[in-house]
């Protein structure tokens, strides 16, 4: 209780710099839990540079990003009775959502070190499925998002649930880098022989 009280302080003197930090965070540990959970590498393999580039984005990307649309959004659809909450989700997963991962995606690619060729094949691949599995949680979450939650609060619930998202983000980055191994989706920096499959 101690540490929530802390972080409430530290939110309410400090709130644009701590919702960027919890992104960053979040994210961090959403790597650690893809790599340790869902792809099973252990300690000794665990890839701290990837772990790294995710907190990297959360801080200077996503926190950033997310919580100044919030500001917007809040000053586009002041109010927060369910019709407001309903207008708000609406806005941001048909206007925010698709633009936000047309940028978070190129964004990741870069920084796994792709080139501008591989990294556009690769959001023409993967961008559609990227915005259908969003459209599964964000709508939901988003919704008790605006309704429940007061504005300076309003970035922790969204961070809350980038720890479930960034293995899905992570592994399908990783598996197009080349730095896991598995047949969805073949390293872009290589041609695949159709013979050995």
């Amino acid at each position: 209780m101690a540490l929530w009280r802390a972080y409430q302080r530290a939110l309410a003197a400090h709130p644009w710099k701590v919702q960027v930090l919890t992104a960053g965070s979040l994210m961090g540990l959403g790597d650690v839990i893809s790599q340790q959970l869902v792809e099973k590498r252990g300690l000794r393999e665990h890839q701290s540079g990837r772990t790294l580039t995710m907190i990297t984005l959360g801080c200077g990307f996503v926190g950033p990003v997310v919580g100044g649309w919030y500001r917007v959004l809040d000053r586009l659809i002041p109010g927060t009775t369910k019709k407001d909450a309903l207008k708000k989700m609406l806005f941001d997963q048909g206007g925010f959502a698709p633009c936000f991962l047309g940028c978070f995606l190129p964004l990741v690619g870069t920084l796994n070190g792709l080139s501008a060729q591989d990294n556009w094949t690769k959001l023409q691949r993967d961008y559609p499925d990227a915005l259908i599995t969003n459209y599964y949680l964000w709508p939901a979450v988003q919704l008790a998002n605006f309704y429940l939650v007061p504005l300076h609060y309003r970035e922790d619930p969204a961070s809350t649930t980038l720890v479930a998202i960034p293995p899905e983000f992570s592994t399908s980055d990783a598996l197009s880098a080349g730095t896991v191994t598995g047949e969805r989706q073949p390293r872009l920096d290589r041609k695949v022989d159709q013979k050995a499959k």
